[in-house]
């Protein structure tokens, strides 16, 4: 489980590639590879940069193209989807908006549709609706080095990339869905989360610590934010120095409807302030019911649990 959660596994098969002597991942979508590579001409299979792997045309939708070098200097956001996945065009619709809010604020932004479509028919139907660029259907070697670039297990993923092509968030579906006027583009990663429908999904990614308060109106949630943001500001500082992903996300949690149903799949007390993490993968939880949640104890817990010295009840 814990190596399940490290590499972020959400279905089987998968091969992941790392390097021994360091530990990092060379290649998450190590499937892709062994496809693509059978004689392995490309070994060790090493990340390289997006200008790199999406170097070539670009189609736009009224069937011109661009040459790939056209998006130095913005920022990308990388759009995996097809129009078989009715989440999908659920969120096509509302970045189709945000592209254009976007856009129209005078920030350099463009998107690249990465196609999982069944046929060339379906993609050419599906890329009609959109207004950004995408990599051609009959290129599938572009397409599946792209996958493999960013270890897309499944769909819609949106990646959002920085200016250098550096990569800011996976979580674009979460942002975008949470952040309609995109006020808070280019949506680099926030240290602690208000719990919601639309962002609830990253619950399932790995372990996240969640605290419960008993805030029903908007802006009660706050202080329960900033008791714990230091402490999660100081967690992704050091491991984005390793060049690591964080292994806990922070999320806090009022009294809605959302934050009911977790309680009730979890089997948590009613308890308001109640301190948790929640290892959805394990089907694990870690709880720490104290009368006053103070930095300390949420720091003690945090490193408690990332030493292993806490012991795991079952969800």
């Amino acid at each position: 489980m814990k190596l399940w959660n490290k590499y972020k596994v959400t279905s089987i098969p998968s091969l992941v590639f790392v390097d021994a002597s360091t530990g990092k991942i060379v290649c998450r979508n190590g499937l892709l590879v062994v496809r693509d590579d059978p004689k392995g001409l490309e070994f060790p299979w090493g990340p390289k940069p997006f200008a790199e792997v999406v170097a070539g045309p670009l189609l736009r939708n009224n069937r011109q193209t661009t040459d790939s070098s056209s998006l130095e200097g913005h920022y990308v956001g990388v759009y995996f989807s097809a129009h078989w996945c009715p989440p999908c065009r659920s969120l096509t619709r509302v970045l189709v908006e945000s592209y254009r809010t976007v856009k129209e604020s005078g920030q350099k932004f463009e998107i690249v549709f990465v196609s999982a479509d069944r046929s060339e028919e379906s993609f050419k139907q599906y890329f009609s609706e959109m207004p950004w660029l995408a990599v051609p259907y009959s290129d599938e070697a572009r397409r599946s080095r792209l996958n493999r670039l960013y270890g897309i297990q499944g769909i819609p993923t949106l990646i959002l990339l920085d200016t250098e092509g550096h990569m800011i968030t996976r979580q674009g579906r979460v942002e975008v869905l949470n952040d309609p006027e995109c006020r808070l583009f280019p949506w680099h990663p926030r240290p602690v989360l208000e719990l919601s429908e639309s962002n609830a999904v990253q619950l399932h990614e790995g372990p996240c610590l969640v605290l419960f308060v008993d805030a029903e109106e908007e802006g009660e949630l706050e202080p329960a934010k900033e008791l714990i943001q230091p402490i999660a500001e100081k967690l992704m500082a050091k491991y984005k120095a390793k060049e690591e992903e964080t292994p806990l996300l922070f999320f806090v949690a009022g009294e809605d409807d959302m934050s009911d149903s977790l309680r009730d799949y979890t089997n948590l007390p009613e308890a308001a302030p109640l301190l948790t993490i929640l290892d959805m993968s394990a089907r694990a939880k870690y709880v720490r019911d104290v009368e006053e949640i103070t930095p300390a104890v949420v720091e003690q817990f945090v490193g408690d649990f990332l030493a292993e010295k806490l012991k795991p009840e079952p969800i």
